[in-house]
C-alpha cells in the first residue's frame, strides 16, 4: 500500500507533504500513514493528535509518522501517544536517505518502543541551508506550490513556528526559476511562491537578492507561465521591485494576503510586530494606486493578552480602513515557550466572541467584493469541474462544467454569498 499524507495547516505544508510522498515512495516505504502537523495553535494540534487516533482506528496495522512543525516542537509528546510509530523532525522529513533509514525501523513492530526510540528530531536552529526539492506538481491541485524560503528570523511574541522552522534561509534564484518552468511545462497554469516569510526571501544568499527581483527572474524567464501567484506577506518588508512588478506585471497576480495581526499599535508594539496601524493603512492605499483592481486578504489575531475592548475595535476597524476583502482570523492561541503566553491572558470565552465578531466582519467585506463584481468579466482557473478562483482569488461556482487546470473567460452573473457565479 502506498504512503499516505494527511496535512494540516500553510500551503509550505502542503507543498512539503508532495516531497514527503515521494521521498518516502522512492525510500521503499509503504503501508504507512504521515501525519504532517501544524504548530501555530493549540487548536491545530489537539486536531493532529484526533487524526493519529482515528487513523489508528481505521488502519490499525499501518505505521503512523508524525513529523511537521509540531513534531519538531513538541516531538517527545508524540512519541508517547502508542498510535505513533516515528516522530520525524522538519529537516528529516525531506530527505530521501532519512526515509530509506527510517524503512528499516518501520520493518519490524513499532508498538511497545520507548519515547525516546520514536524520537528523530535535530535542532532546526542550526540548519543553514534549505534546498528546492523537485516535484512534478501537486496531487490534486490545479495551481502548484513552490518553497523558495523557509523559517524566520523575527520573533513575534505570540509565534512558536521559528523553533518548528528555524532561522530564515532562501532558495537560489536559479533552482526556483527551474522548478517553475518545469511545472509550466507539465501543464500547470498557476505557480505559488510559499514560505515562512517569503518576503524576507534572499537574505543569506550571495548579492541578497530580495524578492521582487525573484518575481521579475521567473517572469522573465519562464514566458509560457500563465499566473505568478504570492502567498502571505509581511508589508514592511515588501520591497520597491516587488511593487513595481505588481504595477507593471499582469501575470503577477492582483491578490496579497497581508500579515497584519492587528489594528491597534500597543497590541502591535507587544506582538513585537515592525508595523505601524498607519503604515499598514498606507501600503494597502500604495498597493491600490498601483493595481487598482488589487483584492487584499490578512490575518488577524482576536483577543491578544492585554487587547481591550477599544484595541479589538481598532482591528475591526482596520478591516474597512485598508479594505480587506478575505480574512484568515485567529483567536489568540497560547504556546508554551512564548513571551505572549505569560502576558495577562483574554478570558477564552471574550476571544472566541472576538473572533466570531470579525470573522462577521470579513464575511460582510467578502460580500461587498462578491456585490461589486456582478457583471464584471473575469479570467476564472478552474479547480475542479464546478469550481474555479479569479485573479484575484475569489471563489467562483462554473455554470457549466469544466476541465480543471484551464483558465476561461467568464462574466460574473450574481453571487450565493460565499462565491461568485461564472457564466
Amino acid at each position: 500500500m502506498s504512503v499516505e499524507v494527511v496535512t494540516f495547516g500553510c500551503r509550505l505544508n502542503t507543498y512539503e507533504s508532495e516531497v514527503i510522498r515521494n521521498a518516502a515512495a522512492r525510500a521503499g516505504v509503504t503501508d504507512a500513514v504521515v501525519i504532517n502537523t501544524c504548530a501555530v495553535t493549540a487548536e491545530a494540534v489537539r486536531q493532529a493528535r484526533q487524526s493519529i487516533r482515528r487513523l489508528r482506528r481505521e488502519r490499525p496495522g499501518a505505521n503512523i509518522v508524525v513529523t511537521g512543525c509540531a513534531a519538531q516542537t513538541e516531538p517527545h509528546s508524540f512519541a508517547a501517544m502508542p498510535e505513533v510509530a516515528l516522530v520525524l523532525g522538519n529537516e528529516e522529513k525531506l530527505r530521501e536517505d532519512a526515509w530509506t533509514e527510517r524503512r528499516l525501523a518501520l520493518e519490524r513492530p513499532a508498538f511497545g518502543l520507548e519515547t525516546e526510540e520514536k524520537v528523530r528530531v535535530n535542532d532546526v536552529m542550526a540548519v543553514k541551508e534549505t534546498a528546492l526539492h523537485l516535484i512534478e506538481g501537486i496531487e490534486g491541485r490545479a495551481r502548484a506550490f513552490i518553497q523558495v524560503q523557509n523559517g524566520c528570523d523575527h520573533r513575534c511574541t505570540f509565534c512558536i513556528i521559528p523553533f518548528g522552522r528555524g532561522n530564515s534561509r532562501s532558495v537560489p534564484m536559479g533552482e526556483v526559476v527551474a522548478q517553475v518552468r518545469r511545472l509550466a511545462e507539465n501543464g500547470y497554469r498557476e505557480v505559488v511562491l510559499t514560505g515562512v516569510d517569503i518576503t524576507g526571501y534572499g537574505a543569506n544568499l550571495p548579492g541578497a537578492p530580495r524578492l521582487g527581483r525573484l518575481v521579475r527572474q521567473i517572469l522573465k524567464h519562464v514566458p509560457e507561465l500563465a499566473r505568478l501567484r504570492l502567498s502571505s506577506i509581511d508589508p514592511v518588508e515588501a520591497d520597491a521591485d516587488l511593487l513595481d512588478a505588481l504595477a507593471e506585471e499582469p501575470r503577477l497576480m492582483p491578490h496579497l494576503h497581508l500579515s497584519l495581526q492587528h489594528g491597534d499599535d500597543l497590541i502591535l508594539k507587544r506582538m513585537k510586530r515592525r508595523h505601524s496601524r498607519e503604515q499598514a493603512i498606507a501600503f494597502t492605499a500604495q498597493v491600490r494606486r498601483l493595481r487598482p483592481d488589487i483584492v487584499l486578504g490578512a490575518d488577524i489575531i482576536a483577543g491578544f493578552p492585554t487587547e481591550t475592548d477599544e484595541a479589538f475595535a481598532r482591528s475591526r476597524e482596520l478591516v474597512e480602513e485598508c479594505g480587506l476583502t478575505h480574512l484568515h482570523v485567529f483567536p489568540y492561541s497560547e504556546r508554551a515557550g512564548t513571551p505572549a503566553a505569560r502576558m495577562p491572558q483574554v478570558p477564552h470565552p471574550l476571544r472566541k466572541e472576538r473572533a466570531r465578531l470579525l470573522r462577521q466582519d470579513g464575511d460582510a467585506a467578502l460580500r461587498r467584493h462578491l456585490a461589486a463584481e456582478v457583471g464584471a468579466r473575469r479570467r476564472v482557473l478552474t479547480e475542479s469541474n464546478q469550481l474555479g478562483r479569479t485573479e484575484q482569488f475569489t471563489p467562483v461556482r462554473l455554470a457549466a462544467p469544466a476541465e480543471p487546470g484551464t483558465i476561461l473567460d467568464l462574466t460574473m452573473m450574481g453571487h450565493d454569498g460565499r462565491h461568485l457565479l461564472g457564466a
